[in-house]
């Protein structure tokens, strides 16, 4: 793929990209497999957590550590887990209230693509401040039927957003979501949890380590469309 140098659009995935939930996440699904008397740890959680959709992590889980549960169970445990893990303190990842509020002063279009449901993706970022900038502009995995890393969802973003997906960019923090940019065929960058977190080697993903480098990604690119549209 050629690099994008006409971005119109943004799609961000939002947990653990615009919002830093994953380690109340991780306590949530803790205290949820808690009440099942299975103890999970954090070294398990990271090293099986790739992304992808909620029930799917569950019944993963579930077979991992040989817990006879059902997901339909386990499911309505967690969201309310997440619900009130989530009211203890959860904040904007570093740097993104400061891009998203450069992006809109210089018109780009956003939105988010989640494999969560639109009301919890609402009421995440209801309580960090950032729901202003996505009123109307939320698309979930449940809405298009299909979650990352399938491509559907963003697909199905691009195309209510009504902007091609040459002219998009795409930003996820866990390999599925990666996976789903490229299945997508869209210029996909992968915010990285820490500086050595598992790099995806593809020619169509951008390693982040912070939301800054996004934004001189994009400026890099507005300047160079600029020069190409400049006679000489």
């Amino acid at each position: 793929m050629e690099k994008s140098k006409d971005i119109q659009c943004i799609i961000f995935d939002c947990d653990g990209t615009l919002v830093d939930s994953e380690k109340l996440s991780q306590q949530a699904l803790t205290e949820t497999f808690a009440q099942f008397g299975v103890t999970l740890d954090a070294t398990s959680y990271w090293q099986h957590f790739k992304g992808g959709k909620m029930s799917d992590i569950l019944a993963e889980t579930c077979s991992r550590v040989g817990l006879q549960a059902r997901v339909d169970d386990l499911e309505p445990v967690y969201r309310k887990a997440c619900e009130h893990v989530f009211l203890q303190g959860i904040e904007p990842i570093a740097g993104v209230p400061e891009l998203l509020d450069t992006l809109e002063a210089q018109g780009y279009e956003m939105c988010i693509a989640s494999n969560a449901p639109i009301e919890k993706v609402k009421h995440t970022l209801k309580l960090t401040g950032l729901d202003h900038y996505f009123t109307g502009k939320i698309f979930s995995g449940f809405d298009a039927n299909s979650w990352k890393p399938e491509p559907d969802v963003i697909h199905y973003a691009a195309m209510l957003m009504g902007v091609p997906l040459d002219k998009c960019i795409f930003i996820d923090d866990t390999v599925r979501g990666v996976e789903a940019g490229i299945n997508a065929h869209v210029q996909t960058f992968h915010l990285l949890s820490t500086p050595d977190g598992q790099r995806i080697d593809h020619p169509n993903v951008i390693p982040l380590t912070n939301m800054t480098e996004l934004l001189n990604y994009i400026s890099q690119s507005k300047q160079e469309k600029k020069q190409e549209t400049c006679p000489v």
